[in-house]
C-alpha cells in the first residue's frame, strides 16, 4: 500500500490518540479544528514551521511504524531526517551481510547504479529532443567501479542540456533557479530511499561508493542515484506548466508527490515508493548473495 506524505507548514499540534495521528490547528477562519490520520497509512511526514509541536509519544509511534519525519530550516529546505533504529526482523543477520560484501561487489554494484541512472538521464534528454546518443552509449560502457568516471562525464552534458530555457544553467546545492526544487525534489526522495534502506533491515550510513565520514545516508544517496531523474522531470514539467522556478507553497506542494510518481521497475508500472522498496529488497538479496543484480526504474 502507498503511504501517505504529510506536510505541516503552519502552526499545529501534532499528538496521539487511539493510534490515530490528532492534528490540532487553526482553519481560515481562525478556529480551531482538529483532524486525524491513521499511523499506518503515513510514510513521511515533513515539519516546515517553527510553531510545530510533536509529542515524543506520536514520534514514537511514527518510528515504529517506519515513517520518515523531516524536518526544514528557516529558508524552508530540508535539514534533517529521523528515521528508526530497526526496521526488520533480522536486523543483526542483515547488517552482517552488508557489512561483509566485498569491494568487488559494491563495485559491480556501483556500475548498475550509474549505468541505469544514465539510461534514464538518456531518456529525459531523448523525451525533449535533446541529442542523447553518446549518453546512451555511456551507459553501455560504465566498467566496475565506473573507473573511468562516466557518470561524471554524462552529468556535464546532461545538466548543460536539461533545461533549455535556462542555457547557462549549473547545478548546485546553492546555485541559481531551478536548483531550489531540484534540491526540494530530492530531500524528498532521500528520505524514501533511507526509509526503504531500514525497512529491508540495512544501514543507511554504509554505502556502496558513497563514503563521506559526515554523512549518515551514504547508501541511500547511492541508491537513489537511478530515480532522480524522476525528479528531474517533474521538475521539467512544473516549469512548462506555469510554476514559479522558486520554491513557494504551490512548488512544495507538487514536489511532495515525489514519492506517488510513476516509474516502470521489473516490467511492471509501479508508485515510486513501491519501486524503491523493490529496489532496496534486491540490493539486499545481492549482498545476501541471492542475485547480483538490483533492481532499478527504467524511464
Amino acid at each position: 500500500m502507498i503511504k501517505r506524505t504529510l506536510y505541516f507548514g503552519n502552526r499545529a499540534y501534532l499528538s496521539l490518540e487511539n493510534r490515530q495521528m490528532v492534528i490540532s490547528k487553526f482553519d481560515d477562519d481562525n478556529k480551531p479544528v482538529k483532524v486525524t490520520r491513521p499511523i499506518e497509512d503515513i510514510g513521511v511526514v515533513v515539519i516546515d514551521c517553527p510553531m510545530v509541536t510533536i509529542t515524543s509519544g506520536l514520534m514514537e509511534a511514527l518510528l515504529e511504524n517506519n515513517c520518515a519525519v523531516i524536518t526544514c530550516d528557516k529558508s524552508h529546505m530540508p535539514v534533517g531526517l529521523m528515521l528508526p533504529l530497526y526496521g526488520n526482523s533480522t536486523q543483526n543477520e542483515r547488517f552482517r551481510d552488508q557489512l561483509d560484501a566485498s569491494l568487488p561487489l559494491k563495485k559491480q554494484l556501483w556500475q548498475q547504479t550509474v549505468s541505469q541512472k544514465i539510461a534514464n538521464q538518456s531518456a529525459i534528454l531523448k523525451h525533449i529532443g535533446i541529442e542523447c546518443g553518446n549518453m546512451m552509449a555511456w551507459s553501455r560502457s560504465v566498467k566496475s567501479g565506473d573507473i573511468d568516471n562516466l557518470e561524471g562525464r554524462a552529468a556535464a552534458y546532461y545538466w548543460r542540456n536539461i533545461f533549455p530555457d535556462y542555457p547557462d544553467f549549473t547545478r548546485g546545492r546553492e546555485g541559481a533557479p531551478p536548483n531550489a526544487l531540484l534540491n526540494y525534489g530530492y530531500a524528498i526522495l532521500r528520505a524514501v530511499v533511507a526509509r526503504a534502506l531500514v525497512s529491508s533491515g540495512m544501514l543507511p550510513t554504509l554505502g556502496i561508493h558513497h563514503h563521506n565520514r559526515y554523512n549518515a545516508y551514504c547508501l541511500a544517496d547511492d541508491i537513489m542515484e537511478p530515480y532522480r531523474p524522476y525528479v528531474d522531470e517533474l521538475v521539467l514539467d512544473m516549469l512548462k506548466s506555469g510554476y514559479n522556478d522558486f520554491l513557494d507553497k504551490e512548488a512544495k506542494a507538487r514536489l511532495l508527490s515525489v514519492p506517488t510518481l510513476d516509474v516502470v521497475i521489473g516490467g511492471r508500472r509501479r508508485p515510486l515508493m513501491i519501486a524503491v522498496t523493490e529496489t532496496t529488497a534486491s540490493l539486499y538479496k545481492c549482498f545476501s548473495g541471492e542475485c547480483r543484480k538490483i533492481s532499478y526504474p527504467e524511464r
